[in-house]
């Protein structure tokens, strides 16, 4: 198996070592060719404005998209997420473009600036249930961005309780983890083994 990092800024390099600690062919991605015969992807954290206009300047929105609706998984993490969203609020001005697939909407930089950051044990029940682990899971904010919304498609595995000030432009909670018609076996399947 050979899992593709999107490898235009960010913290691909960080995503390629634990593929490869795993066993795992990882391979950097940094054109629409090098997309052929992988078998899943992941959009690593960075800064999602910056990664879409690279990814737009080397041609890899259509390859991009051709991937993901070919139903392999792609996994975004943080700015990835962002990336995957089919809706982003709080972006920069002017915008950026996302290669959507996700059937979500992502809040871009919500929890406020690195000064921001914060760490809380976060409850992820179907982990424990589905795969024999933990109830909870460390989760860690560093200018994070929020999914605020959700489609019908959307299975939500964690969500987290806002404070007051927090809510101010948003719901009560936000949600962390998702999948989109895909269980959570078959996600670790798909990158694991």
């Amino acid at each position: 198996m050979a899992v593709g990092v999107l490898a235009l800024q960010g913290s691909f390099k960080e995503h390629i070592a634990c593929l490869r600690k795993l066993g795992v062919e990882a391979v950097e991605i940094r054109k629409p060719e090098q997309l052929a015969g992988l078998s899943g992807l992941i959009i690593p954290g960075g800064e999602s404005t910056t990664m879409a206009k690279l990814a737009e300047k080397n041609k890899l929105f259509p390859a991009l998209r051709e991937f993901g609706s070919s139903g392999k998984p792609i996994w975004g993490t943080c700015a990835g997420l962002i990336f995957l969203a089919d809706k982003a609020v709080g972006v920069k001005e002017g915008g950026q473009e996302l290669l959507g697939g996700l059937d979500c909407t992502v809040h871009r930089n919500f929890f406020g600036s690195q000064l921001n950051s914060f760490e809380v044990e976060l409850p992820v029940p179907a982990l424990a249930t589905q795969e024999g682990g933990a109830e909870t899971t460390r989760a860690v904010f560093i200018r994070a961005p929020a999914i605020v919304g959700v489609g019908s498609s959307v299975e939500v595995l964690a969500e987290y309780p806002l404070s007051p000030s927090q809510t101010a432009h948003s719901p009560e909670q936000v949600i962390l983890v998702f999948l989109k018609s895909i269980s959570v076996q078959t996600l670790v399947s798909a990158f694991t083994t």
